[in-house]
């Protein structure tokens, strides 16, 4: 049997569900749970119950700041952070200074001063960090790196890059603690390193300069008004009729998770996204430069009706496109109540036939026709990502040739540096030089 890790665990939301039933599943032969942390104790209630029922003994608890005391007594070899952003570069220095290698969720931080700190703990320290780029693991953003990596469409030459949130899970970042800016970075941030770190690893290419625009055109109290939408609750747990509202009561995860837990620390996970405290953007925008000489147009909305992606790769000999679908449509059943699976809805067929969910790969090299590409079948969510990147991950794969999908502190600097830039090009109007910032990449 394979030596076991000792790992802690600091933020028990519900993105640290992944982690913890790896640890006490598939991966409990080379990694336990030994320790974890949280300010909301219900929280830990809730996930000590599966851990255990599980037939594995329950993790010590410590308060968030006795995480060195944490990481020293249980002897931790490495510590999952999974908390809001604006908190993941002190628990990354802290751990990394305690002794103990961190795995931290994207994005890596928020803020360019927090890069720089981050940067010199590893250097101080010389412990490693790893940041959980699952989109990478996904097979269809895998055959498409296949694709470009193989030479099928020669030197890049440009991206073009469109995400589309919808108003299920889109309107869910206007709803919690991501809405504020000094929290999440906002979406440029939060949800797009995810895809600027698809074109860095796509293209094996280092972002140079950003120039962006973008801003807050749909949620919000003044979007509100200007439409009319009238009073609005200030929370959607209890209201029908409504398809902004989120009602955790609903939904069994949502409620023991959060619902059952507001009295421990008064975090609210159903707030009105049409709130006047919201300070992200909802629509975005970028020209992003490369080292390679490429350039990137990249684009997000965070109200669209369907969601799923569409990305264009230009090459010296060729194209790639790669379409994805992920829920074709967004509906409201007879309730009033969202219907996030359009077959549950009577007039789905139609819908289906129009924007079935699908993923689409096509080649075209200059003077052919073009082809398909298949894409292999995925394990788990995400686009079949998240059981790939948690086998490297338990397992600390360093190298995964030929794909390089490993993902690690300078994976995540770049794929921040972009929505850091993006940021600062926002505030001033200006494009904004990368190298500027002092990210040491």
């Amino acid at each position: 049997m394979a030596q076991q890790e000792r790992y802690g665990l600091i933020g028990t939301g519900s993105r640290a569900g992944m982690y913890v039933q790896a640890l006490i599943g598939d991966h409990a032969d080379v990694a336990r749970l030994v320790a974890w942390s949280d300010v909301n104790p219900g929280r830990l209630d809730v996930y000590e119950r599966e851990v255990v029922a599980a037939g594995h003994p329950s993790p010590v608890r410590y308060a968030p700041e006795d995480l060195e005391r944490m990481i020293r007594d249980e002897r931790l070899d490495r510590v999952i952070v999974t908390t809001p952003d604006f908190t993941h570069a002190d628990f990354v220095v802290r751990s990394l200074r305690a002794g103990a290698d961190v795995v931290v969720e994207k994005p890596l931080t928020i803020d360019a001063e927090s890069v720089r700190r981050i940067g010199e703990a590893i250097a101080e320290t010389g412990r490693e960090v790893i940041t959980t780029f699952n989109y990478r693991y996904s097979p269809r953003n895998s055959t498409l790196r296949k694709v470009i990596a193989g030479g099928g469409i020669g030197r890049v030459t440009s991206v073009h890059f469109e995400w589309a949130l919808d108003t299920v899970h889109g309107a869910d970042y206007f709803r919690r603690w991501h809405r504020q800016k000094a929290k999440s970075g906002g979406l440029f941030i939060h949800k797009a390193s995810h895809h600027f770190d698809l074109v860095n690893w796509w293209i094996q290419a280092t972002p140079t300069r950003v120039f962006a625009s973008g801003g807050l055109r749909f949620y919000g109290a003044d979007n509100a008004a200007a439409r009319g939408l009238g009073k609005r609750p200030s929370r959607g747990t209890g209201v029908t009729g409504d398809p902004f509202a989120l009602d955790l009561a609903a939904d069994p995860r949502m409620k023991e998770l959060y619902l059952d837990n507001e009295e421990h620390d008064g975090y609210l996970r159903d707030r009105d996204v049409f709130d006047a405290d919201i300070t992200i953007e909802d629509n975005l925008a970028a020209l992003v430069d490369y080292d390679t000489g490429a350039t990137m147009s990249y684009s997000l909305n965070a109200h669209a009706p369907w969601e799923g992606y569409r990305v264009t790769v230009n090459g010296t000999e060729g194209r790639a496109e790669l379409e994805v679908v992920e829920r074709g449509a967004v509906l409201i059943g007879d309730d009033g109540r969202v219907v996030v699976d359009p077959s549950m809805h009577p007039d789905h067929s139609a819908v289906d036939e129009v924007r079935p969910d699908s993923e689409r790969l096509v080649l075209q090299r200059h003077w052919e026709g073009a082809q398909v590409v298949p894409i292999p079948a995925g394990i788990g969510s995400h686009g079949g990502g998240d059981a790939y990147l948690l086998d490297h991950l338990f397992h600390r794969v360093a190298v995964d040739e030929p794909l390089d999908r490993v993902a690690g502190y300078v994976d995540g600097v770049k794929a921040v540096s972009v929505g850091i830039a993006g940021n600062l090009s926002l505030a001033s109007g200006a494009p904004v030089l990368i190298s500027e910032l002092e990210l040491g990449i």
